[in-house]
């Protein structure tokens, strides 16, 4: 009996410590975000839950296929790595109507910016110029970085 007792007890006192624990973390988590929250100025789009992560989901497109595009200058395949540029980050008649559907001028204009680089990234890849394409590259890297430090979801 007593040792189911000592049992129950160190039971008892571990899940206490467990949710005490848990309760910590919740509320630094919370601090976390708030703090996030009051100390980022970029701007909100103010996008509905649904198109924050259509945004999100065309973001990572976007990195996959900048990555994709480094990997292939660096076979020496600049063809491919056109045809991508071209059709991933590129202004595709797509693209035109998804950044049309935003009221932010700025934004707005920041996206078509980016995706005519891609295009502009496109060609310089045809060339098989490494350096004309990675100084392409740059400049398509520096809108997406232009845009993250401005906007947020």
């Amino acid at each position: 009996m007593k040792r189911i007792l000592i049992a129950v007890s160190a039971f008892i006192g571990i899940t206490g410590l467990n949710m005490a624990f848990a309760a910590e973390h919740k509320m630094q988590h919370e601090n976390h975000n708030h703090t996030m929250s009051m100390t980022d100025t970029r701007t909100s789009l103010g996008l509905s839950a649904e198109m924050k992560q259509h945004q999100l989901s065309n973001m990572r497109e976007h990195v996959e296929a900048i990555q994709s595009i480094i990997g292939l200058i660096s076979e020496n395949k600049f063809e491919a790595a056109s045809k991508i540029a071209h059709g991933k980050l590129g202004l595709t008649p797509e693209m035109q109507k998804m950044c049309s559907m935003f009221n932010d001028e700025k934004f707005k204009a920041l996206g078509l910016a980016f995706h005519k680089s891609g295009d502009e990234l496109g060609d310089a890849l045809k060339t098989g110029d490494v350096t004309a394409s990675l100084r392409a590259l740059n400049k398509t890297m520096g809108y997406c970085v232009s845009c993250h430090a401005a906007y947020r979801q």
